[in-house]
């Protein structure tokens, strides 16, 4: 398995675009990483409880949920936030 360090970086305009809206895939960064949450139920139509959106860092929000990082573990590691 390759480490993160291989992962392919991502920049900020494609995590962007990926919104979840009208058939993209949703993606969202998480202490530079970046997962695609697209397939998860809570994750459709790019909004999570109306609250999050994809397409954008969530590492700040994550510290207000009621859940930790572990969460992420649910979905594909895509890359690696180029900021």
């Amino acid at each position: 398995m390759p480490g993160k360090v291989d992962l392919p970086l991502v920049s900020v305009r494609e995590l962007a675009a990926a919104d979840g809206l009208d058939g993209r895939p949703a993606w969202v960064a998480v202490s530079g990483l970046v997962y695609d949450v697209t397939h998860l139920f809570l994750w459709k139509g790019g909004s999570h409880f109306v609250r999050h959106a994809a397409g954008r860092d969530l590492t700040e929000e994550l510290l207000d949920a009621p859940h930790g990082i572990e969460i992420m573990g649910r979905s594909r590691l895509v890359g690696r936030l180029d900021s």
